[in-house]
């Protein structure tokens, strides 16, 4: 299937045309691992302007995607965006945070002239006419949404990233490898270095899963911090935005800009005296000297494979001799109780007003119409079907689904973790982001395993991060899942920080280079 088919006469390459008409000058760059301060280092001292860096980003869009199949669509307005950021740096010689930096956007979120399909027949067609509150902000910023990427056909696969829009993504370090799901397009995109930095969102594990294969830092912030207005929902209870970056630093600038109280998501009022101005300041490299870590064995022990548990003993080792003081085990009482039943299936409330909302049309307004509509995913049309015939929580019908703040469940979680980490005086917790390495694509539901992300942050509404933590045999990344308190990013941000600088685990991916 045509990739770009919303801009059926636009292609790649007459999108390389208009860069010799547009770009003020050809520069060869090297954009291998580049991160956001760099990038306006350069552009400060005029080694490049942002014109060049799209143009560069571009090309190797143009040598690297068909491998990875990663990008379901180009912005065409991209290099006119930065030549608009090239002219006002010119006359003002300021710099806004995110100045000239090209990001890709996963396919569910609002982008406005650019299709949000969520990988379904059902929208693809759908250009919506404003950006979601997320975009907004970070085109304040100075970020140029570069591209769209595939993902899991409604967000719907925590394995593997298919969708009846873009096909499948493969994992850029081992191509016969799934890149997780459901953001697969934007880690695997990321990780190739076919950006700076990308957006995914998680209802369970979609950003943290993603970066962890695929050697990335994922953050999923507190449940309230970042509105999700203007995105299509999978579980709106459950569902966070957040970047997903090759390095901490990189991650929290991109968090920084959207972090905030947005009166289209009402979850966000909770975020309201707790949101620092400034993230970065966290950014220091002996973050982890004092710091009180918690082993979560009850997780890390669950059935891992041999490779995971070296390399996250490895990790424990790392972070005692970066200067953390380790508690392992950590135990939480009744963790295996509660919990239990914490899933709801929200789908239809949650997408049919998304279509109210946002598309408007008499042909799609019901889980139905998507389902008439059809899907070429098996995985997706079963969970469609699934979905059809059920709402509400697994396992307890009695029990109403409500969000992080109201949930009674989901509270008791929360505060049954929360109690024992400040009894213990704990900093954060942390468990592999998964005990297995990734899977076969043709095998992905059979050795779908070892996925912790779900377990805990998506239900009690608590941020956790994932950064790399090395690599299994096979060339297949790992990630290591620092866990911690309700809008305590602050700390989050000291830690993964801390011990990437230690560690230095990432690296790209070696991908053919077209002749």
């Amino acid at each position: 299937m045509n990739k770009l088919t919303a801009f059926s006469t636009f292609t790649i390459l007459s999108f390389y045309v208009s860069v010799c008409q547009v770009a003020d000058q050809q520069v060869n760059i090297d954009i291998e691992e580049l991160t956001i301060v760099g990038i306006h280092k350069a552009y400060a001292d005029g080694s490049y302007n942002s014109q060049n860096l799209v143009e560069a980003y571009l090309s190797a869009i143009g040598e690297a995607d068909d491998e990875i199949n990663a990008i379901t669509i180009i912005n065409p307005n991209a290099l006119h965006t930065a030549k608009a950021l090239d002219q006002e740096y010119q006359k003002t010689k300021v710099l806004r945070p995110l100045h000239g930096i090209p990001i890709i956007v996963k396919d569910n979120i609002n982008t406005i002239g650019l299709p949000t399909s969520a990988g379904a027949f059902a929208l693809q067609d759908f250009i919506p006419e404003e950006n979601a509150f997320v975009i907004k902000k970070l085109v304040e910023a100075g970020a140029i949404i570069l591209a769209k990427s595939n993902m899991a056909e409604w967000a719907f696969s925590p394995m593997h990233t298919e969708s009846s829009t873009g096909g499948i993504t493969r994992n850029p370090y081992n191509l016969d490898y799934v890149p997780a799901g459901s953001s697969g397009g934007t880690a695997a995109a990321i990780a190739a270095n076919l950006a700076v930095g990308g957006l995914g969102t998680d209802t369970g594990n979609s950003i943290r899963g993603p970066s962890s294969h695929n050697s990335l830092v994922g953050f999923r912030t507190t449940l309230g911090l970042i509105s999700r207005e203007g995105i299509v929902p999978l579980f709106l209870r459950n569902d966070v935005v957040g970047p997903m970056c090759r390095n901490v630093e990189d991650a929290t600038r991109i968090m920084e800009v959207m972090a905030g109280f947005d009166s289209k998501d009402p979850i966000t009022k909770n975020s309201l005296g707790k949101t620092p101005d400034n993230y970065r300041k966290y950014l220091v490299n002996n973050g982890l000297e004092g710091a009180r870590i918690g082993i979560l064995r009850e997780l890390s022990d669950h059935e891992a494979d041999p490779d995971i548990k070296a390399l996250f003993e490895n990790a424990i080792s790392d972070l005692d001799s970066l200067g953390a003081e380790i508690i392992d085990p950590f135990v939480i009482p009744d963790f295996a109780i509660l919990r239990q039943n914490q899933w709801c299936a929200t789908f239809r409330t949650d997408v049919e007003s998304f279509l109210a909302t946002y598309v408007k049309r008499d042909t799609v307004k019901t889980l139905e119409d998507i389902i008439r509509i059809g899907t070429t995913s098996e995985f997706s049309g079963n969970r469609l079907v699934t979905f059809a015939g059920k709402n509400g929580r697994w396992g307890d019908q009695e029990k109403e689904c409500l969000d992080a703040y109201q949930d009674q469940l989901r509270i008791a979680f929360r505060e049954a973790i929360e109690n024992a980490m400040d009894s213990l005086k704990l900093d954060a917790i942390i468990y592999p982001s998964w005990n297995n390495k990734p899977a076969l694509i043709d095998h992905f539901q059979d050795e779908y395993k070892g996925d912790n992300s779900q377990v805990i942050a998506p239900h009690t509404g608590q941020p956790a991060f994932t950064v790399p933590m090395g690599f299994s045999n096979g060339n297949l990344p790992a990630g290591l899942q620092f866990l911690g308190r309700m809008y305590d990013e602050p700390t989050l941000i000291k830690l993964a920080y801390s011990y990437e600088q230690g560690t230095k685990f990432r690296k790209p991916p070696k991908l053919k280079k077209k002749l």
